[in-house]
């Protein structure tokens, strides 16, 4: 949510912040705007809508400029309306942010009786007229920012510049993810590298605490302590065709489609290897594996969900207890701690707020058995985790995730498979087994999303409905979850999920002729008790709508409708399950005609409670 561009070149940067900008969109947002230095004044181009709305005004306004930020806004303090849409000013001081501050209130009393006049209601408008203040009193921008952010409680990222200092730019870190890109005579400021790969692949990731002084000839980095420091330099693997759409309608299409890629890289060690090995969780696995006595999964929203498949999984294949919780729930508790237990986060980001500050909570509870699931390298949670698996989906631009959620589930799988080896509970051919199962596992995928015409036909009977009702059993339980998670994100319609076995206790007063009822129902043991929970259904009138497979003993008939995957895929069918309801959410959305990629009010990265 939110997104930070900025350059510094001996070229017009207009260009530069405005293509960052829309390669920023699918972060989530309601505003866009830039500042720029322009000779001895700072201008600024600011709107409401999306980045095109603003890139014309810009035009039409025919701004230059070898300097600039720009920033895409998600709103949170103060509604969505140009005052309130960064870039701020103060007295020639002009900044983006992401992220929260705590004390804005405090800060914003204290500004004002010492004269400073507020034209927003963000929390933002205070970090300009702080610097500000401290510029007045003899600081550099560097060393204004520097003593401003020890004012700060809270979360974020900044990027500033001055009409006073047009050889520089100052930034600053705390909680949001922020990097440096590095070219030939020109740099880059950015949120996500995706704003810059355009320009060079070269980065450098801002620790917690840094601030950064960019210039054209280098750059500055500056510890939490204000001292100079060295951050290692990276060579980012984004790839343009990955944040292109090619022939695809959307980006969620696209990545729908890239799933059997996404899966068979995410694979690819395993395969190699035929054999769970420690190994592919990082070097200290043997360490931080040996001992222990369970699982803890701490993660938000779709990821969520892909944790609550693990935990089936793992309970049932390693025998360890399994607990799964929200992260945001989880670190306001108090929560017992057992080191023994082995905290697993979970985020496609790497930056989701909540995931971090739980992780943060369960260490200082004593937890050092720390691994994470991630798709984003050398982003936060991961650097504060002891063991990582990466999973390979490439860039995922689509706000309703897609392919990262599949790639976590097969990273889970792993972690499953690998404990219940390390505790002897997978022999050799148990274990070949399962490697077999996931060799073919992008084919059956690609079986699945060969259903996409039959599923495209169903949407078109849901589009004009306003609520659904999902269901499954054991380990398809949480699919029915992200099922309904994705028809409401992009078609806003009402969806809910529950365990079937209990739509008898409550939920069945819903159902009627209006409420159609989506079934995930694969030939595994649960499958009679399954059918039994769609008979229910059809005694009060529901309509349903079964997903199943080839092995399932299932006949279309009035009020029943059945789509058959190829065959059943054993204990991963959960992973196969996932395809049709993301393209039954996608051609819902289609057929009522939302924004499928920016769904309203949802944001990519959430950088903030």
């Amino acid at each position: 949510m939110c997104g930070i561009v900025g350059a510094i070149a001996d070229r017009d940067v207009v260009p530069v912040l405005i293509d960052g900008l829309k390669r920023l969109e699918y972060r989530g947002y309601d505003s866009a705007g830039i500042a720029l230095v322009d000779g001895s004044d700072v201008r600024r181009v600011r709107r409401t809508g999306r980045v095109s709305e603003m890139e014309a005004a810009a035009q039409a306004e025919g701004v230059r400029a070898s300097l600039g930020i720009g920033h895409t806004r998600w709103a949170t303090h103060g509604g969505v309306t140009e005052a309130n849409a960064h870039p701020h000013i103060s007295h020639g001081v002009a900044l983006v942010h992401n992220g929260i501050i705590e004390n804005h209130e405090q800060q914003r009393e204290r500004l004002q009786q010492l004269g400073y006049a507020f034209e927003s209601q963000t929390d933002t408008e205070v970090i300009a007229h702080l610097i500000h203040h401290y510029l007045k009193g003899g600081q550099d921008l560097l060393g204004a920012l520097q003593c401003t952010v020890k004012e700060l409680h809270g979360a974020y990222a900044l990027a500033v510049i001055s009409r006073k200092e047009p050889g520089r730019m100052v930034v600053a870190r705390m909680g949001c993810p922020l990097l440096i890109g590095l070219g030939e005579g020109e740099n880059f400021v950015a949120s996500d590298v995706s704003a810059i790969v355009q320009y060079t692949r070269r980065v450098i990731f801002l620790e917690e605490g840094d601030t950064a002084e960019i210039s054209r000839e280098g750059v500055r980095v500056f510890g939490a302590d204000d001292a100079p420091v060295q951050r290692e330099e990276h060579l980012s693997d984004v790839s343009l065709a990955s944040l292109e759409l090619g022939p695809y309608r959307h980006f969620m299409q696209k990545e729908i489609h890239e799933q059997p890629r996404a899966i068979a890289d995410t694979l690819e060690a395993i395969i190699d290897a035929s054999a769970f090995e420690p190994a592919l969780f990082g070097k200290d696995t043997d360490e931080v594996l040996a001992g222990v006595e369970g699982v803890q999964i701490l993660a938000c929203g779709t990821s969520f969900y892909a944790g609550s498949v693990a935990r089936y999984w793992i309970e049932a294949i390693s025998g360890l207890p399994c607990s799964v919780e929200i992260a945001s729930e989880y670190r306001y508790r108090k929560a017992v701690a057992n080191p023994k237990q082995l905290i697993v986060t979970i985020s496609q980001s790497g930056e989701t707020l909540d995931t971090m500050e739980a992780l943060k909570y369960a260490r200082s509870l004593g937890h050092d058995k720390t691994l994470s699931i991630c798709n984003v390298p050398e982003s936060a949670i991961p650097r504060a985790s002891r063991l990582v698996f990466y999973t390979r989906a490439g860039a995922e631009i689509g706000v309703a995730s897609t392919k990262a959620f599949t790639t976590q589930l097969v990273g889970l799988f792993a972690l499953a498979a690998t404990l219940a080896k390390l505790h002897g509970r997978l022999d050799a051919d148990k274990e070949g087994e399962y490697i077999e199962a996931l060799r073919h596992l992008p084919g059956s995928i690609q079986h699945a999303l060969n259903l996409e015409p039959q599923i495209a036909l169903w949407a078109e009977r849901f589009a004009p409905r306003d609520h659904a009702l999902f269901l499954g059993r054991g380990v398809h339980y949480p699919i029915a979850l992200e099922g309904a998670l994705k028809l409401k994100e992009i078609s806003y319609i009402h969806a809910e999920a529950y365990p079937a076995g209990e739509l008898k206790h409550g939920p069945l007063a819903l159902v009627d002729a209006a409420m159609p009822v989506v079934v995930i129902a694969p030939n595994d043991s649960l499958l009679e008790k399954v059918k039994s929970n769609m008979q229910e259904v059809r005694a009060r009138g529901g309509e349903l709508f079964v997903f199943t497979d080839a092995d399932s003993n299932f006949n279309e008939s009035e009020g029943v409708h059945v789509i058959r995957t190829p065959r059943h895929v054993g204990v991963l069918s959960p992973i196969v399950h996932t395809i049709p309801v993301q393209l039954l959410a996608y051609h819902t959305a289609l057929s009522r005609g939302t924004d499928v990629d920016k769904p309203r009010n949802l944001a990519k990265a959430v950088t903030v409670e």
